[in-house]
């Protein structure tokens, strides 16, 4: 619960209506993880190399190391599997490698497993855990259903197992990406995996992005995807509008993520989504001051005033920190360290987050849920209401989910991990992206002066109105219909506009005019850019590198498809919602 001062006063906390307690929650598992397969190293220099490793990644779990040395089958190949642990209530059952009941299954894992009850209850082998770690299950599970493991976990995940019986290496990720992971092949022919590429790419001849919904298995050498729901065909898009549904999808999403035993919050941005979230929190306490929520911005900021409001109305004890324009700048070089990206509205966005959760941790929060995920799934980007049909809506989604691993979750997962804290995202639950990416598309159609459909998430909104259930209000009507805004704006958009001022001090003519030669894979397209490209390539000078971040044309957050949606749009090379003619405060010369 989000209370102050040290974990240990979590046991004393009460919940009047939540179904979890103490006793019942899990260790939160946020961590950072590390594997070597195969490698040709003796055993002394493999140990030392995954300890000096590590320490790239200590931020992610600060509190502890473990590091297990394996043999392979192979003659003169080892493994080594290792793990930095953020420990969350001082017991000693939780580090890692975690262990199969032989001892020759090790697992290294950085994730929340929902399931994990369930799981192993449906279990064969009924012998007691080791440790009282949600993520113990997936060990087991492996050993009982190998490559379909993955596919029985409802949570987000990213791990490792290595299986000393069979000298298999197994490897997974959650289904939407929120657990960042990277792997790579160094030169001697062995295989690297680690939770943030800084830990890797320097030992490997390539490093790329692990996808999400994903296994891969050294038995068959190659990645296979095991999400695959019904509505990446738009022909799975056909249920009816179910508001109640809906609504209680969504808080069964939230609640499922109240599995923990550590202080936590919510990060309150004013903004739709990330109030719906704090709302129904805030429901799960008898005192709602119990639950601490979080908002950063310029002073003055559209964010810092609709937050508070947010929290005066359901009651939370409420935390504003601002930052100025020059903090921000001279964050930028360490957020694109720990964020590993040169893309420029993960960057902009990134970087209150990044003050932020540097506030929040020194508070003694370790877990916070936040709104991320609502846009993709719900159409709610402005430029979604160009959209020229249900149909064209629906795909776009689908490539806007299948990205948000390298946008919006890899800065919310790297952003927090940054200073050893957590981040939940119930957007992205399974089961709740069911629900709104299987209704028809044309109810997330904006249909400007209707009395239905007239913003964009209205099918959210709607869900979540005071005549949907009554006697309840989730948010002032201010909030609940309150136009979208793009963190990076909504923080002050004063914020953007003096990064890029700077950007065009700092970065001459002849330098940008250098951009296809010095950068041709994503060349930059704006001195902006270009001053990202140049701090990302002095962190990480690698090809391979350059080569984990996407690029192309993008208009108010789109992808390159939907820029042909308005020919007005082409050209524009500013991601902020504001350059889209749908903001109320669009930028000089939109549409």
């Amino acid at each position: 619960a989000a209370v102050g001062g040290s974990t240990r006063g979590i046991a004393a906390t009460r919940f009047a209506r939540a179904s979890i307690s103490p006793a019942a929650a899990s260790r939160v598992r946020a961590c950072g993880i590390l594997a070597i397969f195969e490698s040709t190293m003796p055993a002394d220099d493999l140990r030392l190399t995954a300890l000096k490793l590590q320490r790239m990644i200590r931020h992610r779990g600060p509190d502890g190391s473990g590091v297990h040395l394996a043999e392979s089958a192979v003659p003169g190949r080892r493994h080594a599997i290792s793990h930095e642990r953020l420990a969350i209530n001082g017991g000693v059952g939780g580090n890692q490698p975690l262990y199969s009941h032989d001892g020759l299954a090790s697992l290294s894992v950085n994730g929340e497993i929902y399931n994990h009850k369930q799981l192993q209850a449906e279990l064969a082998d009924k012998r007691p855990f080791a440790t009282g770690s949600d993520c113990e299950v997936i060990v087991h599970a492996f050993r009982e259903y190998g490559l379909d493991v993955a596919s029985k976990l409802d949570g987000d995940f990213a791990f490792v197992i290595v299986d000393e019986k069979t000298g298999e290496l197994y490897a997974a990720r959650d289904p939407m990406g929120v657990n960042s992971l990277y792997f790579g092949y160094g030169t001697d022919g062995s295989l690297w995996f680690a939770s943030e590429m800084k830990a890797i790419v320097g030992q490997c001849e390539r490093v790329m992005v692990f996808p999400p919904g994903h296994y891969y298995s050294s038995r068959t050498r190659q990645l296979h995807r095991y999400y695959e729901p019904k509505w990446l065909d738009g022909a799975g898009a056909v249920a009816p509008l179910d508001l109640a549904r809906v609504r209680t999808d969504f808080e069964t999403s939230v609640n499922k993520r109240l599995m923990a035993e550590v202080p936590f919050g919510v990060l309150l941005s004013g903004g739709l989504d990330s109030s719906l979230v704090a709302s129904i929190v805030a429901r799960q306490f008898d005192d709602p001051k119990k639950l601490k929520t979080f908002s950063v911005g310029l002073e003055g900021s559209p964010d810092l005033i609709a937050a508070q409001r947010v929290a005066d109305y359901i009651g939370t004890d409420h935390y504003s920190f601002t930052f100025t324009v020059q903090e921000g700048i001279d964050a930028i070089s360490d957020v694109i360290y720990h964020l590993e990206t040169y893309d420029v509205t993960t960057i902009r966005a990134g970087t209150p987050m990044f003050l932020l959760a540097r506030k929040i941790k020194g508070l003694g929060i370790k877990m916070v849920l936040s709104g991320e995920g609502s846009d993709e799934a719900l159409a709610g980007y402005l430029y979604f209401h160009k959209a020229p049909s249900g149909a064209d809506l629906h795909a776009e989604c689908v490539r806007k989910l299948g990205m948000l691993h390298m946008y919006d979750c890899l800065r919310a997962n790297k952003a927090t991990m940054a200073w050893g804290l957590e981040v939940r995202v119930p957007f992205l639950d399974k089961d709740f992206l069911d629900t709104v990416m299987c209704t028809q598309p044309d109810f997330k159609l904006v249909k400007k002066g209707a009395a239905e459909q007239h913003i964009e998430k209205w099918l959210m909104r709607k869900a979540f109105d005071d005549d949907q259930v009554p006697g309840v209000s989730y948010l002032p009507r201010e909030v609940l219909w309150r136009q979208k805004e793009q963190f990076s704006d909504g923080v002050g958009y004063s914020w953007i506009d003096g990064l890029k001022e700077h950007c065009q001090r700092v970065v001459s003519d002849e330098e940008f005019a250098s951009a296809p030669q010095r950068f041709p894979h994503n060349t930059p397209l704006t001195k902006e850019g270009f001053y990202f490209r140049e701090l990302f390539a002095d962190h990480f000078p690698q090809w391979s590198a350059a080569a984990t971040v996407p690029g192309g044309p993008s208009i108010a957050c789109s992808s390159a498809v939907a820029i042909e949606w308005d020919a007005a749009w082409k050209g524009m090379a500013d991601p902020s919602g504001r350059a889209v003619g749908s903001h109320d405060s669009a930028l000089t010369g939109a549409s």
